[in-house]
């Protein structure tokens, strides 16, 4: 095993509000692989574990379950002093600016702060120096450097989280929902630059997100998540062309766009508000209390994730039935 970013089977639990409670499966039995230089899109509702997957990546999350390589390397199981030492390959890039910037440092100093901690030797001179390529890379004009974050715009704020992220050099980055809080204008600038650092650099990146327009924009290949499990995987245009899980379909056809109405039908019947989402998956399919075509062997068998060729995965016991896609979009 070498190259690269492979999971196997992995896990993460949290432990529930009672004493001795049966932990809460946020992530079950997730594995991939992402090459080198390769963006993979994570997408799927909020709450169904793509966060946490991607700190569990970054050894933010401890694992119950599973193994994480790294380049070869077996890195969930580090301590925190030899993860230390692979710490600048591995960055991330958050959603929201000001959960990671500090509002007493000036736009330098929080990107500088990084390279502070994980190369200390690198003299003064030489750090402002890396900072100022780096904010340059990313766009930031130096008239920026020593301001504060509550003087910059989304955009400007989001463009400085990248350069704290990239600025000690990393091979992999996670890019946590980059762009939802942005307006699509600036959007869509933001995605350019990730797509052109990662040609750049040569990157990898997990993207996160629950817009499937930008992730279509930008991967190569998409995971589909649903309650910690991949129900779908595989290359952009094919999956989001022709999906073959009821879940994808959903998700694609409740995206506003020709008939936003008929979008809004859609997540009224298939939703379940996050205040009634059982706790314990169902025996089954965990997708049967929302799917309009499941069979009573969704309800007591759980699908595995099968091989479709061509790198195709899915989760779904009737998936044979149209291994050409789904014929229509799920019924309003």
């Amino acid at each position: 095993m070498s190259g690269g970013l492979t999971l196997r089977e992995v896990v993460v639990t949290y432990p529930r509000g009672e004493a001795g409670g049966t932990p809460l499966t946020a992530v079950n039995g997730v594995s991939f692989t992402l090459a080198s230089g390769e963006i993979l899109g994570l997408v799927g509702e909020s709450g169904c574990g793509k966060s946490t997957l991607g700190r569990a990546i970054l050894g933010l999350v401890p694992l119950a379950g599973g193994a994480i390589h790294w380049q070869g390397r077996r890195i969930d199981s580090l301590t925190r002093r030899a993860f230390r030492s692979i710490r600048s390959e591995l960055q991330l890039v958050f959603q929201d600016p000001d959960a990671c910037l500090d509002p007493r440092m000036t736009i330098a100093e929080s990107v500088a702060e990084p390279l502070r901690s994980l190369a200390p030797g690198l003299l003064p001179a030489a750090r402002i120096e890396r900072v100022n390529e780096i904010l340059a890379e990313v766009g930031l004009p130096a008239s920026l450097a020593g301001r504060y974050p509550h003087q910059l715009s989304g955009g400007q704020l989001q463009r400085a989280v990248i350069a704290r992220a990239l600025v000690v050099d990393p091979r992999f980055v996670v890019c946590d929902e980059p762009v939802s809080a942005l307006d699509v204008s600036i959007q869509g600038q933001i995605v350019n630059l990730i797509g052109r650092t990662r040609r750049d650099r040569g990157l990898a990146c997990l993207f996160i997100s629950h817009n499937l327009a930008v992730v279509a924009s930008l991967a190569e290949r998409v995971l589909v998540m649903y309650r910690g499990r991949i129900v779908e995987s595989g290359a952009r245009q094919p999956l989001l062309g022709s999906p073959l899980h009821p879940y994808t379909r959903l998700l694609i056809d409740s995206v506003p766009g020709a008939d936003p109405a008929r979008a809004r039908t859609l997540l009224a019947r298939h939703a379940v508000p996050a205040v009634r989402m059982p706790v314990a998956a169902p025996a089954g399919c965990p997708f049967v209390t929302r799917c309009a075509l499941a069979v009573d062997r969704c309800r007591t068998l759980m699908p595995p994730l099968r091989d479709f060729g061509h790198g195709r995965q899915v989760a779904c016991h009737r998936a044979d039935e149209w291994r050409d896609g789904l014929p229509t979009s799920l019924p309003a």
